[in-house]
């Protein structure tokens, strides 16, 4: 890890090897790729049935995030879309249902990361949460429900509320309804490619490929942060 952060390395990827002991390395606080950010990990898919790209989170990395990891795997999801071209990406926290419960931890993380945004702590995306699957992805859903929302039905990243959640939310979307998916690791010095045994070739290729738009969109950043003025 220390020669892909002293060489600047634009991406890492997972050869043969387990993913903590490649995340060890990641998070070694001499010689790993640590930044300020937790580090969560970013599906894209791209459904046939679907009109537009989904980004689902976190799928790999953080099995039961608190509150502060939550913000991060936010922040670091929309980074991400930024990257894909996303303007202000929408942004859907999940749970089970759409109103706020002390029964459902998920509800309460939901609506205290929204209220994160609405106090500019998250930026760059429009939050709403909690809401349940159906409503982030479908806007008769929502009508039918009531729930007056700029982000039901136009999400394009889903935050599940725990590994699980996300795990199962990925790989159905991939394997029942067709999703054409990459993957990688954000909130490091540069992007993780972490593949599964299974993925297939196509997969693979496609993750390459978005950690390069990633690691690009990255190093602009460093160049011009968003509050910079530019000059033509």
């Amino acid at each position: 890890m220390a020669v892909a952060r002293d060489r600047g390395f634009g991406a890492i990827m997972k050869g043969s090897l387990h993913t903590d002991e490649l995340m060890a390395e990641v998070l070694d606080r001499d010689s790993g790729l640590r930044t300020g950010r937790r580090v969560s990990h970013v599906y894209v898919m791209r459904i046939p049935a679907h009109p537009r790209l989904l980004l689902v989170t976190d799928a790999a990395i953080n099995i039961r995030p608190t509150l502060d990891d939550k913000a991060d795997i936010v922040r670091n999801a929309i980074d991400l879309a930024e990257a894909l071209g996303i303007a202000r990406p929408h942004v859907a926290i999940l749970s089970a249902v759409e109103t706020v419960t002390s029964k459902l931890q998920s509800t309460i993380d939901a609506a205290a990361v929204c209220k994160m945004a609405d106090r500019g702590q998250i930026t760059g995306g429009v939050l709403d949460g909690p809401l349940a699957f159906d409503n982030a992805i479908s806007l008769s859903a929502a009508q039918v429900k009531g729930i007056e929302s700029p982000v039901a039905g136009r999400a394009d990243v889903l935050v599940a509320p725990d590994l699980e959640a996300g795990n199962i939310l990925a790989k159905q979307l991939e394997y029942f309804a067709g999703a054409e998916a990459a993957g990688i690791v954000l909130g490091a010095r540069m992007p993780i490619i972490l593949t599964s045994r299974s993925d297939s070739v196509a997969t693979r290729v496609r993750s390459c490929a978005l950690a390069v738009v990633h690691s690009k969109a990255q190093q602009e950043r460093a160049r011009w942060p968003k509050d910079a003025p530019r000059f033509s």
